[in-house]
């Protein structure tokens, strides 16, 4: 790692939480998606170091971070973790159900946000519509049965090949670095997993969905045109329903659009905050 990097745990609550940053100037925060850990920043991490300080980190149960059996809340182990961290207000980048997470916490601590990038954004409250996909099933099924490395290549097909794609237009590279990544998560999580497959955190009342319109900070919803059709519904419906928010597409990718096309991405990223 490079050794301008700083690395430790923070002790939050009942878990301990993985994190790292790197850089100086205003502080900016990457919160992954719920496939992967913080290694989906790589090629952000350092790039965005050279203007802010960043940090990433691991959500309970992910990458390097421990995860007990009791409730919890992704949006509070955020909130916990930036005052272990003494930072009182940050830039917000997140993908996926970090996205969840960041719009969640957004609206209990507005006063700590100094931005947002929602990245193929999930969205507490939405109301998705019939019967999940196939290949989502086949992936609850493994998880429950215990199958990880059958869940793990499901997830990277899901999320890093996505459905509108053949098999020689996927990245390779970038479907790898997420199975590990899932299969990492999965053996952390397999003990919490077994009855529904998946970790069950403490759901925000009302979810935002309900209450977008209180999100006062600057906000800027990126999504991928070969991603789900739901992930770029979402996109469209904070772009209308945040006060000034902008939208970005990225062609030519799925879900983690961040690691099949980062310089574009970066450029992107870096254009919105720098008009903040």
């Amino acid at each position: 790692m490079n050794k301008s990097v700083e690395s430790d745990y923070a002790g939050i609550k009942d878990v301990r939480l993985y994190y790292e940053i790197a850089g100086a100037g205003p502080n900016l925060v990457l919160v992954h998606a719920g496939c992967t850990d913080r290694r989906m920043w790589d090629g952000q991490f350092l790039a965005f170091a050279q203007h802010y300080r960043v940090l990433r980190y691991d959500m309970r149960g992910y990458g390097n971070s421990s995860l007990t059996t009791g409730s919890f809340s992704n949006r509070d182990d955020l909130y916990h973790l930036l005052e272990f961290l003494s930072i009182q207000q940050a830039h917000f980048v997140a993908c996926s159900m970090g996205g969840l997470a960041v719009t969640d916490f957004a609206l209990e601590h507005p006063e700590e946000v100094k931005s947002l990038v929602l990245v193929s954004p999930a969205l507490s409250g939405y109301p998705y519509e019939g019967p999940p996909p196939h290949p989502v099933l086949d992936l609850i099924a493994a998880r429950q049965s215990g199958n990880l490395e059958q869940a793990a290549e499901i997830q990277a097909q899901i999320w890093a090949d996505g459905f509108k794609r053949t098999a020689d237009q996927v990245n390779a590279q970038v479907h790898e670095l997420v199975r590990q990544m899932s299969l990492d998560a999965l053996n952390n999580q397999k003990d919490a997993i077994k009855e529904t497959g998946f970790l069950m955190e403490e759901p925000l009342q009302p979810p935002a969905m309900d209450r977008l319109e209180r999100i006062t900070a600057p906000t800027l919803t990126i999504a991928a045109d070969v991603d789900d059709d739901t992930v770029l519904a979402i996109a469209d419906l904070l772009a209308t329903r945040i006060s000034g928010a902008k939208k970005a597409i990225i062609h030519e990718a799925a879900h983690l659009l961040n690691m099949e096309k980062p310089n574009e991405f970066n450029q992107i990223v870096l254009e919105f905050l720098g008009e903040i």
